[in-house]
């Protein structure tokens, strides 16, 4: 059971740092986040009510948290890359996410509002990864909470982690249940 509920948190495994990219890993994560939008209109596409108050896994969050969480993460994770092509070293503010999650705006906000910000964000988000030069891909922010520095390409493998891994949250919930 344990196994099970480990592919239930981690679809697509656990995130893992890359040590080195290249370019194409670049126009790889990219291409997901300039994708995410679409995929979470797909994921979400003729859901109802109980559907989307539904967690993907025991103990986890419904449909809603999660849009709404990538929603939320995602405009930090734009923030943290403006600000590490902006300031030198920035230390960035983590944040509660699993308490984020619970703020009522997830509750009385429609999830489609989300998705529509994911749409406007991700089109801002990726003009900007599509004109950065070699050398700001090396640009880095302090995370506090990790006590170590994280430079932006390694920001953007982790956010096109990070679609994959809430989109098959959701994906595969609804193969399960067959909807």
């Amino acid at each position: 059971m344990t196994d099970n509920l480990e592919q239930l948190r981690y679809p697509i495994g656990r995130y893992q740092k890359p040590d080195s990219y290249t370019k194409a890993d670049l126009q790889e994560w990219i291409s997901v986040i300039e994708a995410l939008p679409g995929w979470m209109d797909l994921c979400i596409e003729n859901l109802d009510e109980h559907q989307l108050q539904t967690p993907y896994r025991p103990d986890g969050w419904t449909i809603i948290q999660v849009v709404h969480h990538v929603a939320d993460s995602h405009m930090n994770a734009y923030i943290r890359l403006k600000l590490g092509l902006t300031e030198n070293n920035p230390t960035i503010k983590p944040y509660a996410e699993a308490e984020w999650a619970k703020l009522p705006d997830v509750s009385a906000v429609p999830v489609n509002v989300s998705n529509t910000l994911l749409h406007a964000l991700h089109r801002r988000w990726v003009v900007v990864l599509k004109n950065m030069k070699d050398s700001d891909w090396e640009c880095t922010v302090y995370h506090p909470e990790k006590e170590r520095t994280i430079t932006l390409w390694e920001l953007t493998a982790l956010y096109a982690w990070h679609s994959r891994h809430h989109t098959e949250h959701i994906r595969q919930l609804r193969q399960r249940m067959n909807w």
